[in-house]
C-alpha cells in the first residue's frame, strides 16, 4: 500500500484507532479509509443495528401472519 491507500481500524481490545500493524483482526472492526470514520466505528454499527432492529423486512419477531 502506497502513503494515500492507508487504512485504519478500531481496536475493540483498546478502543483506539490503529494502522495495518494493530491488534489481531478478529479484535478490530474496519478497515477504514481515515482515522475519523475508524474512530466512529462503534458509533456507525450502533447506528446500523438499529436501523437493522427497526426494519420491518427483516424483523424475526413478526411472522407472515402478523403474530
Amino acid at each position: 500500500m502506497s502513503g494515500s491507500d492507508k487504512e485504519y481500524w478500531f481496536c475493540l481490545t483498546h478502543h483506539t484507532v490503529e494502522g495495518e500493524d494493530g491488534c489481531r483482526n478478529q479484535d478490530r472492526l474496519g478497515p477504514y479509509a481515515t482515522e475519523a470514520e475508524a474512530a466512529r466505528a462503534l458509533e456507525k454499527a450502533e447506528e446500523r443495528n438499529a436501523a437493522w432492529e427497526n426494519d420491518p423486512n427483516w424483523n424475526d419477531d413478526v411472522y407472515d401472519d402478523g403474530t
